[in-house]
């Protein structure tokens, strides 16, 4: 039986995202370079055996490699799919998920946005970073809009195949509707890079690097910082969590929460029990 092929044909079944079906098959390549065995002759020892020489980096290609508690758990979950999806064999290994740090995420003030924003000569640059911010957009969704994701009409606008493989609406700034109804004319991305491709993620985060610099901003930020500040602004502003949950995307509430821990009126307008 040839794993890798049958991991493939039943991710595609339940449409998993290209990025996802990669790091599945590196990790379970990584099990099958470990793993002499026959997949038939699989077992949960021999799972535990990879994940704990892992997880001790004893493997030599894990010896430089930065393990963080989501890169554990991906490599844990890797193994399952391969074992409970493909093969149909019990996956019950008495290993706990490893912890990640429980660290907020850098969030920029709307004085320093206005700033960053401010010093992006470029029009199409500016275009793109300040649609990221106004819409909340991952770098990755901003960069692949067409002419036809956009509904101005309606002031809408759609992300095809985002995370998850999930088509979302986003809302479209008005203060951005004539810049992008003229951008729209121009050809098959709103954002066109090289090679009749779009604008590379790498690009975006060039250019949010260095108007930070030149905007002086001491944060350490990039493209995804603008869409934390996004959602942090909207909480802040009254909107309501499940709101903000559709508008970027998330499965689950507990995901938005985190931003209400970066809310400050709300932490301010809150009299201590003490002074009451």
């Amino acid at each position: 039986m040839d794993v890798l092929e049958a991991m493939k044909k039943e991710m595609f079944r339940r449409k998993l995202s290209y990025k996802t079906m990669q790091t599945y098959l590196f990790y379970v390549r990584k099990f099958l370079g470990f793993c002499s065995k026959e997949p038939k002759e699989f077992s949960k020892k021999d799972c535990r055996e990879f994940l704990e020489m892992f997880m001790e980096r004893r493997l030599c290609w894990t010896k430089n490699i930065e393990l963080s508690g989501s890169t554990l758990n991906v490599a844990l979950n890797s193994l399952r799919f391969m074992m409970e999806e493909v093969l149909r064999k019990s996956m019950r290994l008495n290993i706990k998920y490893s912890n990640t740090p429980k660290t907020l995420p850098v969030c920029l003030s709307k004085a320093e946005v206005k700033k960053l924003l401010s010093v992006i000569s470029n029009q199409k640059h500016n275009l793109l970073v300040s649609l990221i911010y106004g819409a909340g957009l991952r770098v990755s969704e901003a960069v692949k809009l067409q002419p036809q994701d956009i509904e101005l009409e309606q002031d809408i606008g759609w992300v095809r195949h985002g995370k998850g493989n999930k088509d979302r609406p986003f809302i479209v700034p008005e203060c951005l509707q004539e810049r992008i109804r003229f951008a729209k004319v121009k050809g098959v991305y709103l954002f066109p890079g090289t090679r009749g491709r779009h604008l590379s993620t790498r690009s975006v985060q060039e250019i949010v690097k260095k108007a930070a610099k030149r905007a002086g901003i001491k944060k350490n930020i990039h493209p995804h910082t603008l869409r934390h500040s996004f959602a942090t602004h909207l909480l802040e502003a009254g909107s309501d969590v499940t709101v903000v949950q559709s508008l970027l995307g998330h499965n689950e509430a507990r995901t938005t929460l985190v931003y209400l821990h970066m809310t400050k009126p709300r932490l301010i307008s809150v009299r201590s029990s003490l002074d009451n």
